[in-house]
């Protein structure tokens, strides 16, 4: 029975990996600052709280990372830890670089000394490329990062190719475009909209502010692209990979689809608001995901259409719950 150990479990990337782990026959832990405080309610809401092991670890601190890959000896680590929203990293720059950079920086290290078997899995961002522009990036397409949160995880990933090359790990990152679902925080646009429109349906409010609506994302299905992160962990040799739909629309798209969904017209109940837009912002990210296709076998199952229409009926259901 194989071993991982998930940094960041709780999130919605740790949260569903986990539970496809589980469905493997892993054995699953997983990490928090503090495990005794935290309500894991990611796990709770997948139903796997019970069988997911949680332990308390600080990714910045070495000495914590040391000892708990040495007490659990995983087979498989996944970092999918650290601050996660790009627009947050604008407000705690020093957070973001400290809890991505020196979080993968301490895994790193503490491998190298413990144990060259142990296979680790970097989460990676489409947030590296900046603007792509209408030619969609490829995995030797450059970094320009435009925002705190970019050059964290530019950062993380030449780690990861550094360590891979110069001491021979199994590391491998996967550079993941937008991937939503359910479990999504209300931080992040897309929640911020499915939720926005549904209690708009529902009688309980009339408007939404969003920020500029003419940035062009390429949204996936998060569940898809936690199979990609296993199956780069499966591969006879570590290498990063760019995970994508290849379908890249607008802001507007999104919300244009989420309000049509309730029956609702969106321009009759979204105001747009400059006080939300980031201080630098991507105009246009495009993704393709051929070499994890071609070298992994892995294809995505839900393109933003499909997404919108999970995201919807789960929000639809618990509105009349």
């Amino acid at each position: 029975m194989r071993r991982a150990l998930i940094c960041g479990i709780n999130g919605q990337d740790g949260a569903y990996l986990a539970r496809y782990l589980l469905t493997k026959g892993y054995t699953v832990i997983g990490t928090s600052r503090d495990a005794m405080a935290s309500s894991f309610k990611n796990l709770h809401a997948l139903g796997i709280e019970e069988q997911v092991e949680t332990v308390s670890m600080a990714l910045n601190d070495f000495r914590s990372v040391y000892s708990t890959i040495l007490r659990h000896k995983p087979d498989e680590i996944y970092n999918l830890a650290g601050q996660t929203s790009v627009g947050l990293s604008f407000e705690q720059p020093v957070e973001t670089m400290e809890s991505i950079v020196t979080g993968t920086l301490n895994l790193l290290e503490s491998l190298r000394f413990i144990d060259f078997s142990t296979r680790l899995y970097n989460a990676g961002s489409s947030e590296c490329f900046g603007n792509t522009g209408e030619i969609a990036a490829i995995e030797s397409t450059p970094f320009y990062p435009r925002s705190p949160y970019a050059v964290a995880k530019t950062a993380a990933h030449g780690l990861v190719a550094n360590y891979r090359e110069a001491y021979g790990l199994f590391a491998c990152t996967g550079i993941l475009f937008n991937h939503e679902s359910p479990l999504r925080p209300e931080r992040f646009v897309t929640q911020k909209i499915v939720r926005g429109a549904a209690q708009i349906a529902s009688g309980n409010s009339k408007k939404l502010s969003l920020g500029d609506l003419d940035i062009e994302r390429d949204w996936g299905w998060a569940p898809d692209y936690v199979e990609a992160m296993w199956l780069m962990m499966e591969a006879s040799s570590p290498d990063d990979y760019i995970i994508a739909t290849g379908k890249t629309v607008s802001l507007a798209y999104f919300v244009e689809s989420v309000f049509s969904y309730f029956g609702l017209c969106w321009t009759d109940h979204v105001i747009q608001d400059k006080t939300l837009s980031r201080p630098l912002d991507i105009r246009t990210s495009k993704g393709n995901a051929g070499k994890a296709e071609r070298v992994l076998g892995w294809k995505y199952q839900s393109d933003v259409d499909g997404v919108v229409k999970l995201m919807c009926k789960d929000a639809e259901l618990k509105m009349h719950t």
